[in-house]
């Protein structure tokens, strides 16, 4: 995977990507809350301390990869659950798939999950979809072309102080339990709301239409965040070097946040994410 740099797919083949998936994501979106309004049908099973897998993440996955195979055969995926599924290397079209983000309130039937969506060619996140498929919302950006919800233009927030700031923290066991306090204590005492919502992507998908002021976890996968990442910057937001170090296949820290925050949340965060 350390080929990303190497080349990048012509515009219209871009194209042709971005209008398989923006219907596609709505497929996936109506199959999982299916499996949503009827928890008999999950099937949980851990997967380590507080992760989850159910039956609906792995079917939505393996619907996804076997449209997207269908229609572009050459193209990498991966995925949450399958892992990597192609060559995804030389600079080919690579998609990043989590079916569901926030599989431990989708399993405990609370609203707050997503299907999450991106396209990485050539390094760069070219393509992102958030999709909310209880609220019926559609996050969605094209590098160079910004970034929408429900076809609307989507802006970040322009709130400079941290006594009109929101942040969603996330929580990982991965890392010690000490460094979310520490960050809960830090904001508390700068006046800083804070909130854990459960679901990176959709946390990133608000920071990008200005709902959440910034988004900070000291270890996520590439999953969680790749097609977010696309949704902020191109709302004109700041976003952490997450593909630094082969985050694409280790995972970690992040930081989103409106750029009159970025200062503010780097300078009380970033010695946490060891």
């Amino acid at each position: 995977m350390s080929g990303y740099e190497l080349s990048s797919l012509p515009p219209r083949d871009i194209t042709d990507r971005q209008d398989l998936m923006h219907g596609l994501v709505k497929e996936a979106g109506a199959l999982a809350l299916q499996y949503f309004r009827d928890q008999t049908r999950l099937q949980i099973e851990s997967k380590g301390t507080q992760d989850f897998v159910t039956a609906a993440d792995r079917a939505v996955e393996n619907m996804l990869v076997g449209r997207i195979g269908e229609a572009f055969p050459d193209d990498a995926v991966i995925g949450e659950e399958g892992g990597v599924r192609g060559e995804a290397s030389d600079g080919r079209a690579v998609w990043i798939i989590d079916p569901i983000d926030g599989t431990s309130n989708f399993a405990r039937g609370l609203p707050f999950w997503a299907v999450s969506v991106a396209l990485m060619v050539g390094g760069e996140i070219e393509l992102g979809w958030i999709l909310d498929p209880v609220t019926g919302e559609l996050f969605s950006a094209r590098r160079g072309a910004g970034c929408r919800c429900d076809g609307q233009p989507a802006r970040v927030s322009d709130v400079i102080s941290p006594e009109r700031a929101r942040i969603n923290l996330g929580f990982t066991f991965r890392r010690k339990p000490e460094f979310f306090l520490t960050a809960i204590d830090r904001m508390v005492a700068n006046k800083c709301d804070w909130t854990r919502l459960g679901s990176a992507a959709l946390s990133l998908a608000y920071v990008a239409c200005g709902r959440l002021d910034g988004y900070w976890a000291p270890f996520v996968n590439a999953w969680d965040v790749a097609a977010g990442i696309c949704l902020v910057k191109e709302a004109g937001g700041f976003v952490s070097g997450f593909l630094d170090g082969d985050g694409l296949r280790r995972g970690n820290p992040i930081l989103a946040a409106t750029p009159g925050m970025a200062d503010f949340f780097r300078s009380h965060l970033h010695d946490l994410e060891g």
